[in-house]
């Protein structure tokens, strides 16, 4: 155990400082990976705002405090820390689409450029909007697709859009699919829709941060057929692959060098062109980030470890256990499915005993959507679970169970039903 002084005082000890560093190790070890992948253990310590203040002393003081104290900072905010994570994959994919068709956009900004229009489906992620917003291109300039049923966009319907956008006088420039959408799971129909951009000359972007690791299973990778005639791709593999946070890829069909010439700015500084080695080696100026982690070097240690065949096994589990508890769900009265899934989101409603037999009652859907949030507060307070529900379009709010984690067993789905009946037995 480090000694009592500040960790950073001016008087410090590097070997104070080194066994500090070793104690902190040992409480991710403890805290992240025993604790974090015990089934024994609660998913999460709930703690309400105002509790969790004083219990994590946010209060920056003068003085640096003492090693004791840091460790116990160190295993209080990992124990009551809520993981998130995030890309900019999918906004550079629209900023590489419009700078291909206006290069001169670099350089004078918006005035460059007529109004553009890029396409999407209802079901895209967030960032797509979001990206659109901060590239000021206006979120107006999204034009919305339609989906059918099982949330995949209609070619037919971004067939029309396309003609309507033209018409009120924007230029299409990108179309963005979705392979694997957050909620429903659904692939977008590839081939058709770069049949649709190959005759209108438009960039295709696939957003396959969710779904992209299917391409590694022989079972379920033709759900991306023609992913391969995509001009780019927005892949996470932290998300299936579950590799450690945060790792994002995007892959790019241009072997030009675009990146380069769309983000460059040939810095003197840090990119000097007389190097002793290979200039085509450094990598920052493609980026909008300088500094930033290796990535990759997660993803190549694991895919090192497991093997192509190790990987498409934890793809192919997942699949597998998905379709388990779908089945399981069907045998268990008070449990009904959104959709038959075709990847591994399960979404279902739990409909309670005071529910069952009423689904003609005015009030029926109204009182459905109450039970999930209830549920949800339940099992967050208890810490025995930690499931999303969310609303869709007319369906009221249902759960969406991501079956994803290797670590899953059969026993873990029977659990989680178990769990549920268990919670909302008296609603």
């Amino acid at each position: 155990m480090a000694d009592s002084k500040p960790l950073f005082s001016l008087d410090g000890d590097p070997m104070a400082a080194e066994a500090l560093l070793r104690d902190v190790f040992g409480i991710v070890v403890d805290e992240v990976i025993r604790k974090g992948t015990s089934a024994s253990e609660k998913v999460c310590e709930w703690k309400e705002p105002e509790e969790l203040k004083q219990l994590l002393d946010l209060e920056l003081r003068s003085q640096g405090e003492a090693s004791e104290q840091i460790l116990a900072r160190c295993r209080e905010v990992i124990r009551y820390s809520v993981k998130t994570c995030g890309s900019i994959s999918n906004m550079y994919a629209v900023n590489l689409a419009r700078y291909q068709r206006y290069p001169d956009c670099k350089q004078r900004g918006l005035r460059a450029l007529p109004p553009l229009a890029l396409f999407t489906s209802k079901e895209c992620h967030y960032s797509i909007k979001k990206g659109a917003a901060f590239l000021g291109l206006g979120t107006n300039s999204v034009r919305v697709v339609k989906t059918d049923e099982r949330g995949k966009m209609v070619p037919e319907d971004l067939e029309r859009q396309i003609s309507l956008a033209e018409a009120e006088g924007a230029v299409p420039f990108l179309v963005s699919a979705t392979s694997g959408t957050t909620v429903l799971g659904a692939f977008d129909p590839l081939d058709a829709i770069a049949d649709v951009c190959q005759r209108h000359g438009l960039w295709l972007h696939v957003d396959a941060a969710w779904g992209g690791s299917v391409l590694l299973s022989q079972t379920h990778r033709h759900l991306l057929d023609g992913i391969q005639r995509a001009d780019s791709v927005a892949w996470n593999p932290h998300k299936l692959l579950t590799a450690g946070l945060q790792c994002s890829a995007l892959l790019l069909r241009d072997t030009s060098n675009l990146l380069r010439r769309c983000h460059g700015s040939q810095a003197s500084y840090l990119f000097q062109q007389d190097k002793f080695y290979d200039v085509a080696l450094d990598t920052g100026d493609k980026v909008v980030q300088c500094g930033r982690r290796v990535d990759c070097l997660k993803l190549w240690l694991m895919w090192k470890a497991q093997g192509g065949q190790g990987l498409e096994r934890r793809i192919d589990q997942a699949f597998a256990l998905a379709w388990y508890l779908v089945e399981e769900l069907k045998k268990r009265e008070g449990f009904e499915l959104v959709m038959e899934p075709e990847f591994v989101n399960v979404c279902f409603w739990f409909v309670p005993p005071s529910l069952r037999g009423k689904q003609d009652s005015p009030d029926y859907s109204e009182r459905l959507a109450k039970v999930a949030p209830v549920l949800k507060e339940r099992m967050v307070k208890e810490g025995s679970m930690m499931i999303g529900y969310q609303p869709h379009g007319t369906r009221g709010n249902f759960f969406r169970m991501v079956v994803a984690n290797p670590a899953l067993t059969r026993a873990d789905m029977d659990f989680l039903l178990n769990e549920l009946e268990r919670l909302g037995r008296d609603l």
